[in-house]
């Protein structure tokens, strides 16, 4: 019982927040209103109108009142069955309005979410969120709608019709009202349960596919023979959806078939009690033909109400796990009233900067992550106490040991992260007092791991600036390096790169991304390992296309091999996240200290001087 009390608190709390998506709504719930009213007016008029013509045929009156009774019920028949596609319309698009906005908020929240929530989450999980669970959302919400409102009014006209028909009739009915409220509650927790539970693998099976349906995850599985474990595990996970989906189908029909046996009971119970009272003189014959009739319109929307319940529960279950997303508040911000960034070149600062990863609990959420718990430990501190100056149009490059903290410095300067302590400033502006238009229209980065959309080439150099003209793209392809293998695609720019842009080579991808940030045109850039992971000869050719991306600007280069960097301004030496040692590639060296050192393991290991330094 201690499990159930936060269930319905939170339900409530959702009901609220549901509520508070439906309220730019109002005028069209309102009409949906008149419409249900208008429906479950003539809904009880035909009963009513039906019991007179019974009376009328046994008090033997005349064919043409029996006649133009039976022409009006079937004349609000057509009506009814007018009003009630109205109402499937209406609500129909209220149900989808609610869900585009819905859709809206979770995607335009996601996309604000910081780096770290993106590294801590399953990607299946995310996905999950906004697809399975908003469309369960949608259905079960769009055909609830309806059912709630109109068979309410329709309840409510009915119990008023029979209790002036017949107050010891509508008494009897009452009395078997909680036969219905009872089980209705009790099946709606247990639904929602299993729903809950189903939400859970459904989203764990879609984490699988994800992983192992990219081309990283497909290669993966294929080298290492693992793809009758991966089948065992997904079946597994399918089969549980499969007992639970029979459990739940289960547990809905067997409520369904009592409300129904209830109802049968219920008819006979008001003919005979009915038939009595009529053979009594109490009631005339049609009056019991109308109560009857109007029964069905009793327990009709008794059932629908009921079984509206289990689709609200359902609704609720998967509102709960989108606005579970909603709730995680974003670390970083966009500065209500931002400073604004000078014009010309940019200088890069860094202040006694100091940063941590953001612990868990203030990134994530346990389900995303598919944990029971999500760990609450502060991370140890990555930077210390870090400060130097990139001049407007000097390139600084940054080396160190794997782990030093390199690429967490370069995060820094986009806001990928915030620092802990200290600041990062551009031009003097503090970059967390900035508007993110002036921030990303300032700094452009290239990682060691170039990501490309599945979409063609032309997209993808598009993403950096939508309005680039054809020469623009060539311009920016010719500054790449990457002009002729586009020229010599059967499709040019129109070519599908695929996912991650698995299509194209290593290098070839690095380029791409390279002509990307070409086309965005950044006073500062940030060169994150480009060259990490490719040939001799890819090498050469992305280090000439980002000599062509560094002309003229700030950057902070992060440097793999110390040959690319040896013409660089100043270089840093960073370990354990702090800076050890700086200077010129020629200082460093005559220092025999620690970049001397990591020149000459390099070295030593085969390393060689590549054609084309990434700094001129």
């Amino acid at each position: 019982m201690q499990d159930e009390g936060p269930r319905r608190a939170v339900s409530r709390a959702t009901r609220r927040r549901v509520a508070a998506f439906a309220r730019p709504h109002r005028g069209a719930l309102l009409a949906f209103l008149l419409l249900s009213t208008a429906g479950a007016v003539l809904g009880v008029a035909t009963p009513v109108l039906a019991g007179r013509a019974v009376d009328a045929i046994v008090a033997g009156g005349d064919r043409g009142t029996v006649a133009g009774l039976a022409v009006v019920i079937a004349v609000l028949a057509v009506v009814g069955t007018g009003l009630g596609l109205a109402e499937r319309a209406q609500s129909s698009r209220i149900g989808e309005g609610l869900i585009l906005d819905l859709r809206r908020a979770v995607f335009d929240h996601v996309q604000s979410m910081p780096v770290a929530f993106f590294t801590r989450t399953r990607t299946g999980a995310l996905v999950s969120r906004l697809n399975n669970d908003v469309i369960g959302a949608q259905r079960a919400f769009t055909s609830a709608l309806s059912g709630v409102l109109t068979n309410l009014i329709a309840l409510a006209l009915t119990l008023v019709v029979m209790a002036r028909l017949s107050w010891q009739i509508t008494l009897l009915a009452l009395v078997l009202l909680p036969i219905f409220v009872v089980p209705a509650r009790r099946v709606g927790a247990r639904v929602g349960r299993m729903e809950r539970e189903a939400a859970d693998h459904n989203a764990a099976m879609t984490s699988q596919m994800t992983e192992r349906f990219s081309a990283a995850g497909a290669v993966l599985v294929k080298l290492f023979g693992r793809p009758a474990q991966e089948s065992a595990e997904f079946g597994l996970r399918a089969a549980r959806v499969r007992d639970i989906g029979v459990r739940s189908a289960m547990a809905t029909e067997i409520f369904m078939r009592a409300l129904m046996l209830v109802s049968g009971l219920a008819q006979a119970l008001i003919y005979g009690l009915g038939g009595w009272l009529a053979l009594r003189g109490d009631l005339a014959p049609g009056t019991v033909v109308t109560l009857a009739l109007l029964l069905t319109r009793l327990y009709s929307p008794l059932t629908a109400l009921a079984t509206a319940r289990l689709d609200v529960t359902t609704a609720l279950v998967s509102f709960e796990r989108v606005f579970e997303v909603l709730d995680v508040v974003p670390l970083i911000a966009e500065p209500a009233d931002p400073s604004p960034l000078p014009a010309g070149p940019v200088s890069v600062e860094f202040d006694g900067v100091g940063f941590a990863y953001p612990p868990a609990d203030r990134v994530s959420i346990a389900s995303l992550e598919e944990v029971a718990v999500l760990d609450a430990r502060e991370s140890d501190a990555v930077l210390h106490d870090v400060s130097f100056v990139v001049e407007p149009g000097q390139t600084v490059a940054i080396v160190g040991s794997s782990g030093a903290g390199k690429s967490t410095l370069a995060s820094l300067v986009p806001r990928l992260y915030d620092v802990d302590a200290g600041a990062v400033r551009l031009s003097g502006v503090d970059v967390r007092d900035l508007s993110f238009d002036d921030l990303r229209g300032a700094v452009g980065m290239v990682t060691q791991d170039g990501h490309l959309f599945h979409d063609s080439i032309r997209a993808n150099l598009l993403y950096a600036h939508p309005g680039a003209g054809e020469v623009e793209l060539w311009d920016a392809l010719r500054r790449a390096r990457l002009e002729d293998l586009v020229r010599s695609l059967s499709d040019g720019l129109d070519t599908v790169v695929g996912e991650r842009g698995y299509r194209l080579s290593g290098g070839e991808r690095q380029r791409l991304t390279i002509a990307r940030l070409l086309l965005a045109q950044p006073r500062v850039v940030i060169l994150d390992e480009a060259t990490a992971h490719l040939d001799s000869a890819s090498e050469a050719a992305v280090q000439e296309a980002l000599a062509e991306a560094l002309t003229g600007r700030t950057a902070l280069v992060i440097a793999h091999r110390l040959s690319t960097i040896r013409d660089a301004d100043l270089i840093l030496v960073v370990e354990d996240g702090r800076i050890v040692e700086r200077g010129t590639h020629d200082e460093l060296l005559a220092r025999h200290g620690r970049y001397a050192h990591l020149h000459r393991t390099q070295f030593a290991a085969g390393g060689t001087l590549p054609a084309v330094s990434l700094v001129h």
